[in-house]
């Protein structure tokens, strides 16, 4: 059996944040906390925190804004933080509920019923609980067949699930299977920490892979692929049940830098990512087109992870030895920002209607692990 991806969904929260937005309400952070700290930064025991600006956000990472489930407490300066109230058990998590959302809209693209699919994984960065999977859950709301699991590779986990659900298939254990994205990454950051305040956004997305013999005529033949990881602490996230923090140790509301959760958000060391992660990601991608006798200069577009527009400039020119023009590897971080393993998919999600039979491609993810995932595609039309 042979799986192609059928596919795919998307669903977008309604508010927006703009990076003008966001920074005024920084600075009113960084004004009341250097007032409320005056005496110990004038007696050099602290320093002041200084002011973040939106042009440098736009320069340095190609971000404008950022959709985003909980828009008026993260600009509020006494809060600065998502505030997403908790559900009683008898109803269906947030994380579940987006993803059914962006599986429903695949589902509808494929003319497909839910109970057509054997199978579900949501693959995600932060899921929001142990268990019960929240796979079992969207499995639940959607009324899907056969099984569903989570896994989480991080920034990768969208290709690492298409590869598992390609598995899955091949193995027999599902002839339609749905891998979703749910993705609320302003949940895991520190509005409160300047150089990072502006990186994530929210959005849910979702791949159907099915098997060929059942797939519609128009679908995208996977041609190749290629999973890498290597440690690294680069990028980190600390949060678990095994680091849980008393109540009264709020690290969210305390000083910056003060452990507590803070020391539980994403954090990370962007220049030594930047440095590592390109070479590794342009290896990777050169060599799996070499495996699988593939000229890198016919790859019609790259849908690269959308996480810093200077680092997917700088993969792309490594891969084709050229400057390449946005329309070979569009970007939609500037109007969704960060959104870890849903990056990749919305940018194949908006911008592959233009295929035609037998045009090639690479949808491509890179993040903390490291990870990185590619896989190639090809349009049947």
């Amino acid at each position: 059996m042979t799986a192609v991806i059928s596919a795919t969904g998307l669903w977008t929260p309604e508010d927006s944040i703009s990076n003008h937005e966001l920074v005024q309400a920084y600075n009113a952070y960084a004004d009341k906390w250097n007032a409320e700290n005056a005496a110990e930064i004038a007696a050099g025991e602290k320093l002041p925190l200084e002011h973040s600006n939106a042009e440098f956000i736009e320069k340095a990472s190609g971000v404008k804004s950022r959709y985003v489930i909980s828009k008026a407490p993260i600009l509020d300066p006494e809060i600065m933080a998502p505030r997403i109230p908790a559900r009683p058990n008898e109803e269906p998590s947030i994380l579940a509920e987006i993803a059914a959302n962006a599986a429903r809209d695949a589902l509808q693209k494929a003319g497909r019923k839910p109970e057509d699919v054997g199978a579900v994984v949501v693959a995600c960065s932060n899921l929001q609980r142990g268990y019960p999977a929240i796979a079992v859950e969207v499995q639940d709301i959607l009324g899907t067949s056969g099984f569903a699991f989570d896994m989480n590779v991080a920034c990768s986990s969208a290709t690492f699930g298409i590869e598992a659900a390609r598995g899955l298939i091949v193995g027999g254990q599902a002839k339609s299977v749905l891998v979703v994205n749910p993705e609320i990454c302003t949940a895991h950051l520190n509005f409160k920490d300047r150089d990072a305040h502006f990186i994530f956004g929210d959005v849910a997305t979702a791949i159907l892979l099915e098997d060929k013999s059942i797939a519609p005529a128009e679908h995208w033949e996977v041609i190749g692929s290629k999973l890498v990881t290597q440690f690294s602490n680069n990028i980190r996230n600390n949060f678990g049940f095994l680091n849980h923090t008393a109540p009264e140790d709020d690290g969210l509301h305390g000083e910056r830098g003060q452990k507590g959760l803070t020391d539980k958000l994403f954090m990370q060391n962007g220049r030594s990512v930047f440095k590592e992660v390109v070479p590794m990601v342009a290896k990777m991608i050169t060599d799996e087109c070499a495996a699988n006798d593939i000229d890198p200069h016919d790859l019609k577009r790259m849908w690269l992870h959308q996480a810093n527009l200077n680092m997917n400039v700088l993969i792309a020119k490594k891969v084709l030895g050229k400057d390449v023009e946005i329309e070979q590897a569009p970007v939609v971080l500037d109007e969704y920002a960060n959104t870890s393993s849903a990056g990749s998919i919305i940018a194949f999600h908006k911008h592959s209607g233009d295929f035609k039979d037998g045009d090639k491609g690479l949808i491509c993810s890179f993040g903390a692990g490291y990870s990185a995932g590619a896989i190639f595609v090809k349009k049947v039309a």
